[in-house]
C-alpha cells in the first residue's frame, strides 16, 4: 500500500538549517516494497553511510554460493514527469540492475530468477527503487517518481534556488530454502544538486548514489 510521502517539517527544515536533515528514510517516507519495516534499526554501511538495516542473528554472507535476482525496477511503478523523463527513467533502471547484479556477481554466481531452481547456500534478492512525494516551501508541489526533488537550504543571490536530487532504495536478501529474510534494508542518498526545477534529472544526476551501493555491495561482510 503506497503511503503519503509529504514531510513538510522535513523539507522545512532542509530549508531553513541545512544539515538538520535526516540521512535516513524516514517511516512515512517507507514505500511498502518490503512486507515488514519494524525490525530496522539505523546502521552503518561499510562506506559510513547511514542506513535503516535487519540481519538475521549469526548471518555469514560467506555460507552461501548462488544469487537468484529478481527485477530491479521501481516501486511503485515510475512515471515520466516535466523533470524526469522517460529515457531517464529507463537509464536509470538498467544502470541500477546492471551494476547491482555486477557487484554480487563478484561474490556469487548470480542467476535470474527463474532461470534456475532454488537450492541449498542460495539467497533470492529483492530490490526497487522506490519513490516520495515533496513538497517545497513556497513551490508548487508536484510528484516525481523515484526522485524525491528537496528544496536545498538557501535562496540563491540570484532569487532561484538550488534544488537536491534524492534516490531511495529498499533491498532484502532471502534465504532460499526457507523463503525466510536474512538481510533488510531501506536507504536513501544525494545525488547532484539542481539549479532550478527546469533543469532535468538525468541518470548522471544519480549516478554516484548507485555507486556508492555498489561499493557497499562489495565491502559488506
Amino acid at each position: 500500500m503506497k503511503r503519503s510521502r509529504t514531510a513538510s517539517g522535513l523539507l522545512l527544515c532542509a530549508l531553513l538549517l541545512g544539515g538538520c536533515a535526516s540521512k535516513v528514510t524516514r517511516p512515512e517516507q517507507y514505500s511498502g516494497f518490503l512486507p515488514d519495516y519494524s525490525r530496522l534499526q539505523p546502521a552503518t554501511s561499510p562506506s559510513g553511510q547511514p542506513v535503516m538495516r535487519w540481519m538475521a542473528p549469526g548471518l555469514k554472507l560467506d555460507n552461501y554460493d548462488h544469487l537468484l535476482v529478481k527485477s530491479i525496477g521501481f516501486y511503485p511503478a515510475a512515471s515520466p514527469s516535466e523533470q524526469i523523463g522517460a529515457p531517464a527513467l529507463a537509464e536509470l533502471q538498467a544502470y541500477t540492475s546492471q551494476q547491482v547484479k555486477a557487484a554480487f556477481g563478484r561474490r556469487f554466481q548470480v542467476h535470474e530468477l527463474g532461470t534456475a531452481r532454488p537450492g541449498p547456500k542460495t539467497l533470492i534478492l529483492r530490490a526497487a527503487i522506490t519513490g516520495v512525494d515533496s513538497r517545497a516551501e513556497g513551490l508548487k508541489p508536484y510528484e516525481i517518481i523515484p526522485i524525491a526533488l528537496v528544496a536545498a537550504a538557501a535562496t540563491t543571490a540570484s532569487g532561484s534556488r538550488d534544488r537536491t536530487t534524492e534516490l531511495f532504495v529498499e533491498a532484502e536478501l532471502l534465504d532460499a530454502s526457507t523463503g525466510k529474510p536474512v538481510l533488510q534494508v531501506v536507504r536513501k542518498g544525494y545525488g547532484k544538486e539542481l539549479e532550478n526545477r527546469e533543469q532535468q534529472v538525468t541518470l548522471n544526476s544519480l549516478k554516484g548514489v548507485i555507486d556508492g551501493i555498489v561499493r557497499d555491495i562489495e565491502k559488506f561482510e
